[in-house]
């Protein structure tokens, strides 16, 4: 299959710039797969799709205030950092703007976000081959600990507004965000209310969770004419016996597993590649990279927001709609993101949610 097989166009006005007035309250679009059928819902309306003894699994990621400011310490010339993958303490990977005048050896002052100077430096020391600088931090203990005083929260270059605003703090986290380490946030999490998932619980659904801290494949376009072509980035993840033990014996008694987002999903697929198709308890890195005409051995329900054009996410949930055929499952998701045009829902991280069953 070819990238361009995933392109359509959405009018500039359907992408989301803020999030909706409460999280709960964005609309739900609720694909069949097996009938094309769709449902027009609003997001609290989840519940009702879930069963007891069914389990929805969310990834807990928490994303870092990962863009950062500086100066070069020569020639005062600026840049705009945003940090990747920690190597080791002080020692990073990052994207560097503008990337041409950060050469080896390169030093930057950091900024506070008040704009004041900060007493912290980042040496380029390496370049790979993608472009992106590694970073070796200096006037800090750890750079992580500093962030908060630092960085900003990395928000998504297709929200065009200047820096972040205060709500963003909470709004581009999830409510049950805990082990920090993503540099965008798994955004079909970003929906739920405490409320909510009280509720989902009092279904008899067993909530649990996933980590995957995302990284820099959510920014980076396919460039690769032949989707077979592209090469993910690895994310880091773990899954723990809480959630191994839940999901096994969800299958075992024949319910559902629902996963929140591509994230999760990516990560349970993960998994149960690595045990001829049982979850285990594991950690490590995934470049896992699902396009139709991909199976899925793990996740039978998938909840997720609406994507880009010719994106990994949308080849992924293409993928899902039809497990094992070709060419069905783009058909249906391009279907439904007409749809989805046409009743002029909000797209991308701060918009509005599909539920593919």
């Amino acid at each position: 299959m070819f990238t361009n097989d995933f392109q359509f166009h959405l009018p500039p006005e359907l992408i989301a710039q803020q999030p909706a007035a409460r999280r709960d309250g964005a609309r739900l679009l609720v694909l069949d797969r097996k009938t094309s059928k769709t449902q027009h819902r609003h997001f609290f309306d989840l519940p009702d799709f879930l069963q007891a003894g069914d389990v929805l699994v969310l990834n807990n990621s928490r994303v870092i205030p990962a863009r950062l400011h500086g100066k070069n310490s020569r020639t005062g010339g600026k840049f705009e950092i945003l940090l990747l993958e920690e190597n080791a303490v002080n020692d990073w990977w990052a994207m560097l703007r503008p990337g041409k005048r950060a050469p080896i050896g390169t030093q930057i002052q950091l900024q506070e976000k008040t704009g004041a100077a900060a007493k912290i430096f980042a040496e380029v020391i390496e370049i790979n081959q993608e472009g992106h600088r590694r970073l070796k931090f200096s006037g800090a203990e750890n750079i992580f600990s500093q962030l908060d005083i630092l960085g900003e929260l990395p928000l998504p270059p297709y929200i065009e507004r200047l820096g972040e605003k205060p709500e963003d703090r909470e709004r581009y986290q999830t409510v049950f965000s805990d082990p920090a380490g993503s540099v965008a946030a798994p955004t079909a999490g970003l929906h739920f209310t405490s409320d909510i998932l009280e509720k989902i619980r009092a279904r008899g659904v067993t909530i649990c969770f996933i980590t995957l801290h995302v990284g820099a494949g959510t920014f980076l376009p396919v460039k690769a004419e032949k989707i077979a072509d592209h090469k993910m980035h690895a994310e880091r993840f773990e899954i723990s016996e809480a959630t191994v033990s839940a999901v096994n014996a969800a299958r075992k008694n024949g319910r559902k597993i629902f996963a929140v987002g591509t994230t999760a999903t990516r990560t349970l697929e993960t998994a149960a590649r690595l045990n001829e198709g049982k979850l285990t308890v594991c950690r490590g890195k995934t470049d896992i990279f699902l396009y139709p005409p991909a199976e899925f051995k793990i996740v039978d329900g998938l909840l997720t927001n609406f994507h880009l054009p010719e994106s990994t996410l949308l080849m992924l949930v293409s993928a899902f709609a039809a497990p094992g055929e070709k060419t069905r499952g783009r058909e249906l998701i391009l279907q439904a993101y007409a749809e989805a045009i046409h009743e002029r829902y909000r797209f991308f991280s701060y918009g509005d949610a599909m539920l593919i069953l």
